[in-house]
C-alpha cells in the first residue's frame, strides 16, 4: 500500500476516535455520591459491546417504589455497598422521559446470566448519572430490576 493510501486510512481512523469516546463513558464520569433510581419501558435495547444499553421511557410521574430500601442486592466482586444505594436513592432532578442506561459488558451481563430485555419489559435500574445531572440522560447502571429479579452490574458475581 502507498504511504498516500496509508495516510488517508489513518486520518479517517483518527477522525472516528471522538464519535467512539463518547460513545462509552467509565465509571469515573458519573456522580456516585447520588445514586438514582429509575423505572419504565424499555423501548429500544441495544444488545452488543462495549456494553449493552436500553433506552428506558419513565411514566409520566416517576415514583421510587415503596419496598426499594428492603430489596435484597446480590453481592458483586467488587465492594458495592448495595443496601445504603438503595437507602439513597433518589428520583432524578430533570424532567426527562427517556433516559439511555449503560448496563455492563455482555461476557458480565452472560456472568450474571441476565437474559436480552425484549422491548416494552418493565425495568428498574439504580445507578449513577453525570455530576449536577448535566449533560445527556444518561445512567450507568449498578443494579438491574428485571423480571423479579436483581443484578449487579459493575462487577462479576461474588
Amino acid at each position: 500500500m502507498d504511504l498516500t493510501r496509508r495516510l488517508l486510512l489513518a486520518s479517517g481512523a483518527v477522525a472516528l476516535l471522538p464519535t467512539a469516546a463518547r460513545a462509552h463513558h467509565g465509571w469515573s464520569s458519573f456522580d456516585q455520591s447520588r445514586p438514582i433510581y429509575l423505572e419504565g419501558a424499555a423501548r429500544e435495547v441495544r444488545w452488543r459491546n462495549p456494553h449493552a444499553e436500553l433506552v428506558l421511557e419513565l411514566p409520566a410521574t416517576p415514583t421510587l417504589p415503596p419496598d426499594l430500601r428492603q430489596r435484597q442486592v446480590p453481592a458483586q466482586s467488587a465492594n458495592v455497598d448495595g443496601v445504603a444505594l438503595l437507602a439513597n436513592a433518589k428520583l432524578p432532578s430533570r424532567t426527562d422521559r427517556r433516559w439511555t442506561v449503560e448496563l455492563a459488558p455482555l461476557t458480565r451481563m452472560q456472568a450474571w446470566g441476565v437474559q436480552p430485555i425484549k422491548p416494552d419489559t418493565n425495568v428498574g435500574v439504580l445507578g449513577f448519572t453525570f455530576a449536577e445531572e448535566k449533560g445527556d440522560a444518561v445512567l450507568r447502571a449498578e443494579y438491574l430490576f428485571v423480571d423479579g429479579k436483581v443484578y449487579g452490574l459493575r462487577s462479576s458475581p461474588a
